[in-house]
Parts: C-alpha cells; sequence; structure tokens
C-alpha cells in the first residue's frame, strides 16, 4: 500500500484529483447527512449523537470496502436485462446499479412522504404508550440503523463510480473518502442541531430528499440530470429560507422591544400617582 502511495505524493496531478475528489465527496456526502440527521432527531436525545456516529463510520467502512473491491463495483453498470423500448430520453437495458438506484431512490421517496406526513398529520399516536418505552427506544435505533445502512449502500455505490471516472488510482480515492467522511463527521451534530431546533429547516430538508430520490430514480432509468442544478436550487432554496428565518427572528425581537417598551410605559403610568 506505501509503496503505491509513494509515487503520487510528488505528482502533481494526483494532489488534484485528491482535492476535486475531496469536495466531490463532501458535497455527495450532503445527502447522506442531511438524511442520518433527520432520522437521528426523532430518536431520544441520549441516542442521537451515537446513533449519527454510527452511522457514518458505517458509510466509511461501507465505501472503503466497496473500494476494495473496485472491479466488481465497475462490473455493476455492466447492463443485467433490456426491456427492448426504444426511448430517446430514457434507456430501457438496466444494470445493477441501476436497480440499486432505483430502490434507494423509491425508498428516500417513500421516507420523506412518511416524514412529511407525520410533521402536518396533528393527530397524536398512542403507539409508544402501548409497549414498554426501553424496548421502543432499542428498536427504533435499531430501525434507524438498519434505514441508515441502505441508503449508505446507494449513495456509496453512486460516489464510487462518479471517483472511478475521476481517477485509476484507488489511495487516492481511499484517502479522499476517508477526509470527506471525517468532514460530515465534525458537520454532523451541527447540521443536526440545526435542523432539530428549526422545524422549517425540517420541511425543506425532507423536500429536498424527495428531489434527491426523484433523481435518483430518474438516473435509474437513464435521465441523467446534472448534479449542479440539483445543488444549485438546493443551495438557493437554503439561502431563501435563511433569508425567512433572519426576517421572523427580526419581527420576534420586535416584538418583544415593543412590549418592553409599554410594559415600562404602563409602570410609568402606574407609578405616577405615588409621586
Amino acid at each position: 500500500m506505501l509503496e503505491s502511495i509513494t509515487p503520487l505524493l510528488s505528482d502533481p496531478a494526483a494532489w488534484a484529483a485528491l482535492v476535486t475528489l475531496v469536495v466531490m465527496e463532501v458535497v455527495l456526502g450532503i445527502d447522506n447527512l442531511i438524511f442520518i440527521s433527520i432520522l437521528s432527531n426523532k430518536l431520544p436525545p441520549e441516542h442521537r449523537q451515537r446513533t449519527r456516529r454510527i452511522g457514518i463510520g458505517l458509510a466509511l467502512v461501507m465505501r472503503l470496502g466497496l473500494l476494495a473491491a473496485i472491479g466488481w463495483i465497475v462490473g455493476l453498470t455492466a447492463p443485467v436485462f433490456d426491456l427492448g423500448l426504444q426511448g430517446e430520453s430514457f434507456d430501457t437495458a438496466f444494470s445493477w446499479r441501476d436497480l440499486i438506484l432505483i430502490a434507494g431512490g423509491l425508498f428516500l421517496v417513500w421516507k420523506a412522504t412518511k416524514e412529511i406526513h407525520h410533521a402536518v398529520d396533528v393527530a397524536p399516536s398512542n403507539d409508544m404508550l402501548e409497549k414498554d418505552k426501553k424496548d421502543v427506544v432499542i428498536n427504533n435505533v435499531g430501525s434507524a440503523i438498519f434505514q441508515i445502512i441502505l441508503l449508505d449502500l446507494v449513495f456509496s455505490i453512486d460516489s464510487i463510480l462518479t471517483a472511478v471516472g475521476m481517477t485509476d488510482h484507488v489511495p487516492i480515492m481511499m484517502v479522499a473518502v476517508v477526509i470527506a467522511v471525517l468532514v460530515m463527521l465534525l458537520a454532523s451534530d451541527p447540521l443536526a442541531n440545526f435542523i432539530d431546533k428549526n422545524p422549517t429547516i425540517v420541511m425543506l430538508a425532507l423536500g429536498f430528499l424527495l428531489m434527491i430520490g426523484a433523481v435518483l430514480i430518474a438516473d435509474g432509468f437513464g435521465v441523467h440530470v446534472p448534479k449542479g442544478y440539483i445543488y444549485a436550487a438546493m443551495a438557493f432554496s437554503a439561502l431563501v429560507e435563511v433569508l425567512n428565518m433572519w426576517s421572523r427572528n427580526a419581527q420576534i425581537k420586535k416584538a418583544k422591544a415593543q412590549e418592553a417598551a409599554q410594559a415600562a410605559l404602563n409602570k410609568a403610568e402606574t407609578a405616577e400617582p405615588g409621586v
């Protein structure tokens, strides 16, 4: 391993590929990180950080394992069956990669739709009261980790196949994956806490997951949507929501200042007769 890395240290092209791959892996990891944050925030507070770290750690292990089996990963792009239909804007020849992306996209759409339904449904659920609390927590943590593993697999295969098209050096890919996952680990807690404290951000993030799921399904059917358009739309939506949050906070501060001024005025008027 060291023998294969040492020659790359003096190659400027290898360093350029490493930086590019790190940026790409971090950007692609945003989708995974949003999903992990939303899923972990549904757990009791004492289990959230551990679940996020387990999920991100599993993502690292899975991606490194898939890189070790890079030949098998590349083979996933070979067609498995063909429906025989002629389409200019879509492909009817499906590979294992296509099937995995379609399955992952359908899962994301289902999960995001379910979470949106729970967010807007005002009817309380009493299911949690019918079971032992400890058993419910264990089951929820196990379910969250299982769902994280499923999405880790989808995002890992997609990101690695993208990396293969950028460089042939597996050590560079591995270093890029490790750095990107460390960045995700550092950003996971602040992002999850920010989402948890801002309910409107939760709905926005679920909308992102819906869009990402639809893009994965489209990609599986051979309709390739440029990733730049997707992330530009996400960044613009996030910027608009940040502006809305600033506006709401400014209105709250203004209302509090007016209340404080009115309270001071009322106190002064009450104190006047005794002067």
